[in-house]
């Protein structure tokens, strides 16, 4: 009998084993693989019958091949321009000596605490037609166009800021790997700063900047937001003529066809990522013998003018921010004005958050959609994953496969699939439509983090001594005692950090959510969205900016608790009142491959 069929019948004595695999299975039929085969059925097979007519009525579509051409440009003027700042923000923080650079480190720093709608909002209603700085500006030049912030400029603007994030998380771990001898030996050879950072620095970066390119231009493709929200009508691209599309009946094959055109641009740039990574294109994450030390910028002019662009830039960076902090405790008319007067400031916006339920009910609905989906998905991947990895057979193979299927197809493909197959009676859920239901955003949302929290969590399981469960079973301790009692304790530290993380990734999410939602329980990225709409600035308008400072502060603890912790020694740590928090994540260190990963 050969190993695998071995591994299969080990695998299914145990009935934990066995009740996994039955609602993993059940799970991945249901709400993963029939809404989008029959999403792709829709489009091809028509009235009883098959048929690519609708390729010619997208290709006749003038609006639909417009969004397509649109989210090419996006695509690769991203690659272009997002390489280009995230790449200038982590030399200038981490590989040149530049003064300031722990100031310059924090602005950069700030699109990891808001994202998505709440950035994007947070930019329009700075620089947008009713902006403050826009109205500041009009006030002095009165014949200027308010309506400057709109169109390709804008889209690419914001989500150039939006995405350099990767880059400061993975670019400066990488930097910090260089061996700083072999920098030493290029400069005793005569070589300039910039020989030495061509001939030493670059290489070692461009395995992650490819990787981080391929990234960027599947997010230029699939953006929804910035578009949405900053591309008028001479800007939209895929996904928000998608959603578009999807609204109306008659036009919902044309928003399957561009879902699946997403699809398979999507698996094709991760195909080409993937083959890059097996030629070994990757970059190596072991120890350097000597520490990287900054290097001077030997050219006093070009000197000046990095500093004078890496401070220009932390500017771009945190005027967002700070005004959205300043305006959270002011009025809307304030706003209007362009004009900051101590009579505008106060604390009723705050106050109406907490006492007024109309206020409140957005903010709790995301909490309750965050929290419900994080802790679900992580719960039920601790089994699967722990199943993945103990037993590696076919079975457990395909798997892992299928769960990686929201990895691979754009969350606007899933989300359309699960609102068109779930509008009509399915024997799949007992004969229920779930479309307009709270339940399909929560399914939403579960699916949509199903394969991140799959490989932290196998991760993690690797790296527990195989003699600790070998102790274990000659004790007679069951399969479901051993993960109960030994494995759970262990992996639950990153089980804790991996719920945050999700639940700060999903508090402000629209992309899921407007197709999904209730329309009576719409969570706080709908909300925010609708907010910027508006044509006018209102009170309402305003509570958007204190809705953003808590997310903003919600997102800071939840990146203290993941990665502060390892940074600072423990009589540091113990200095702050975040012991309980702390406590969390104190049994066991996170694995490499989980601060790798997370962005």
């Amino acid at each position: 009998m050969n190993k695998n069929l071995l591994s299969i019948r080990s695998m299914l004595k145990s009935p934990l084993n066995i009740v996994v695999l039955i609602v993993m299975a059940y799970v991945l039929i249901t709400f993963l693989i029939w809404p989008n085969l029959s999403l792709l059925l829709g489009v091809f097979r028509q009235n009883g019958e098959w048929s690519l007519d609708v390729f010619s009525k997208l290709f006749a579509s003038e609006r639909a091949m417009k969004s397509l051409r649109n989210s090419i440009i996006l695509a690769f003027a991203l690659c272009i321009t997002v390489n280009v700042v995230g790449i200038f923000i982590v030399l200038v923080t981490r590989y040149f000596d530049i003064k300031g650079s722990r100031i310059l480190f924090l602005g950069f720093a700030t699109p990891l605490l808001y994202g998505g709608v709440v950035m994007v909002s947070a930019y329009n209603l700075i620089y947008g037609s009713n902006g403050y700085l826009t109205n500041a500006a009009a006030r002095i030049f009165p014949e200027m166009d308010t309506n400057w912030f709109k169109g390709a400029l804008a889209v690419i603007l914001v989500m150039t800021f939006t995405g350099t994030g990767s880059h400061l998380l993975f670019l400066s771990d990488s930097i910090s790997k260089i061996d700083y001898q072999t920098i030493e030996a290029s400069k005793q050879m005569g070589a300039s700063t910039w020989q030495t950072f061509r001939a030493v620095v670059l290489p070692v970066l461009r395995p992650m900047v490819f990787a981080i390119t391929i990234l960027t231009f599947l997010g230029g493709l699939g953006a929804l937001t910035a578009p949405l929200i900053l591309g008028g009508e001479n800007f939209q691209t895929i996904s928000p003529m998608i959603l578009t599309f999807s609204r109306t009946v008659s036009s919902r094959d044309l928003a399957a066809t561009l879902a699946m055109f997403l699809g398979i641009m999507t698996i094709i740039m991760l195909a080409i990522l993937n083959r890059a990574e097996k030629g070994g294109t990757y970059f190596s994450v072991s120890k350097v013998p000597v520490v990287l030390q900054k290097q001077k910028i030997d050219n006093p002019v070009v000197n000046a003018i990095v500093h004078f662009l890496a401070w220009l830039l932390w500017l771009i960076y945190v005027t967002p921010p700070v005004l959205i902090f300043i305006f959270s405790f002011t009025n809307a008319s304030a706003i209007n004005s362009g004009q900051i007067r101590f009579e505008d400031f106060t604390l009723s916006n705050y106050s109406r958050i907490f006492t007024d339920p109309a206020a409140i009910k957005p903010f709790a609905i995301s909490i309750a959609y965050s929290a419900v989906a994080s802790v679900v998905v992580v719960f039920a991947m601790l089994f699967v994953a722990r199943l993945i990895q103990r037993h590696r057979n076919t079975v457990t193979i395909w798997l892992e496969y299928l769960l990686h299927i929201p990895w691979l197809l754009p969350g606007t493909m899933i989300a359309l699939g699960l609102l068109l197959t779930f509008s009509t009676p399915q024997p799949l859920v007992f004969g229920q439509v779930l479309s307009g239901t709270v339940i399909l955003l929560a399914i939403g949302y579960v699916i949509e983090k199903i394969p991140f929290t799959l490989r932290m969590l196998k991760a993690s399981y690797t790296g527990v001594p195989d003699n600790l469960e070998e102790a274990g079973s000659l004790l007679g301790a069951s399969e479901f005692n051993i993960f109960r009692k030994i494995l759970l304790p262990i992996v639950l530290p990153v089980a804790a950090a991996i719920t945050a993380r999700n639940f700060n990734a999903l508090l402000d999410d629209y992309d899921t959510a407007i197709f999904l939602a209730h329309p009576f329980y719409q969570p706080l990225g709908i909300f925010i969205y609708n907010a910027t709409e508006s044509d006018t600035l209102n009170d309402t308008t305003a509570l958007t900016f204190v809705y953003t400072v808590l997310l903003m502060i919600i997102s800071s603890l939840v990146l203290y608790s993941v990665y502060g912790r390892s940074s600072k020694p423990a009589h540091a740590r113990r200095r702050f009142g975040l012991g309980w928090l702390r406590n969390i994540f104190r049994r066991r260190p996170l694995p490499n491959e989980m601060k790798e990963v997370m962005n």
